[in-house]
């Protein structure tokens, strides 16, 4: 055996150890997340069952002030008596979006309690660790074979998760409040990253002979990251039905139970979730456009066509198909919120199937190392 076979050999150990690693503080990242909702639930602040019934009192804010000479005119955030001013109650911060409800984000979407909120800067560290160690987990395996680390499905989960786990992070630097997202991504790449371990590990090799090509770095790259930006914004449109049935409960009358409050209403508002995934879904479309068409030109290198109908192209188009009704569908007047909504879930669903149905189940020209 080579040296550089035998350092390549330990390279392949070293990425499965930082992988492995990267588990067990995504783990940590996951128990910080549950007690930031558990103890951030207990905030009073901003609670969206008093902005949508009113039953809650108007908070009385007494401030001294100098009397004035004449009469003061009582409209406006207040009205003077006797010198102590009684504020009304606070107006509900509009959210634009497909939602006709006026409702504030709950106390969640910015951290809950000073306890909550710590436990939720804890889980942001934890998971930028782990993001930071897996990383280098996928960057070690592509210097133990010299090429780009997706080149099976074990690679690929691997990178899928650390670039969504990349975005997540990336929002929160640009000063984007998603922090909601933590806990679902989190457990999301936990189940991910054990799925790749367990049943979809494949040692570290050589590439096929098809994927030999610098298209690999171009079509699968955009085709990991189009993915990682889809699942955030999946992950929006299912806590907007959530939110959006939650209020819609409160604005009939409702009673939710005592866990829906507790989680639901920590949440952005339902106009806000709506109004996050169409921008991250539209965003990326035109990328996901592009990955097909690269995928087009290299398969026109690979095999000497540009389209034989195989099986990962049709799912690929059909899942341009279900963005695009989406996209379509959020320009329509009579498809804007829950009906867009379950469309997006639709297409992201296709990109699974495309993802491990394709891969797994189906016999086709992408079928590679095994899976």
């Amino acid at each position: 055996m080579s040296l550089a076979a035998e350092t390549n050999e330990s390279l392949a150990q070293m990425s499965n150890m930082l992988i492995y690693s990267s588990m067990a503080v995504y783990t940590l990242a996951f128990l910080a997340h549950i007690a930031e909702w558990v103890f951030g639930s207990r905030s009073k602040v901003g609670r969206t069952a008093a902005a949508l019934t009113g039953d809650t009192p108007a908070p009385a804010v007494s401030v001294q002030v100098k009397q004035q000479k004449g009469a003061r005119s009582s409209s406006g955030a207040g009205a003077c008596t006797g010198g102590t001013a009684v504020l009304d109650k606070p107006k509900v911060v509009t959210r634009s979006g497909a939602g006709v409800r006026d409702v504030p984000d709950g106390p969640g979407a910015a951290g809950g309690t000073v306890k909550g909120d710590l436990y939720g800067r804890i889980a942001v560290s934890l998971t930028a660790l782990a993001f930071l160690v897996e990383a280098a987990g996928v960057v070690t395996r592509a210097i133990s074979v010299q090429r780009a680390p997706w080149g099976n499905m074990y690679e690929f989960s691997t990178t899928f998760s650390t670039v969504a786990v990349g975005a997540y992070l990336g929002f929160l630097v640009a000063r984007k409040n998603v922090r909601w997202i933590g806990l679902p991504l989190v457990t999301t790449v936990l189940l991910d990253l054990g799925m790749a371990t367990t049943w979809l590990y494949t040692e570290s090799d050589q590439l096929v002979p098809a994927l030999d090509s610098y298209w690999l770095w171009i079509h699968v790259s955009t085709a990991i990251f189009c993915g990682a930006v889809f699942y955030l914004g999946a992950v929006a449109t299912l806590l907007y039905l959530f939110r959006d049935s939650y209020e819609n409960k409160l604005a009939t009358g409702g009673n939710p139970g005592a866990f829906a409050r507790s989680v639901l209403e920590r949440l952005p508002s339902a106009a806000s979730l709506d109004k996050f995934s169409y921008r991250v879904n539209a965003a990326v479309f035109p990328l996901w456009t592009f990955t097909i068409i690269a995928g087009a030109i290299w398969a026109g290198d690979a095999w000497g066509r540009y389209w034989g109908w195989d099986a990962k192209e049709v799912w690929s188009f059909i899942t341009w198909v279900g963005y695009a009704a989406y996209l379509h569908a959020r320009a329509t007047a009579g498809w804007k919120g829950r009906k867009a909504a379950y469309i997006a879930l639709v297409a992201f669903g296709c990109f699974l199937f495309n993802y491990y149905g394709v891969n797994i189940f189906v016999s086709s020209k992408h079928s590679y190392a095994g899976v």
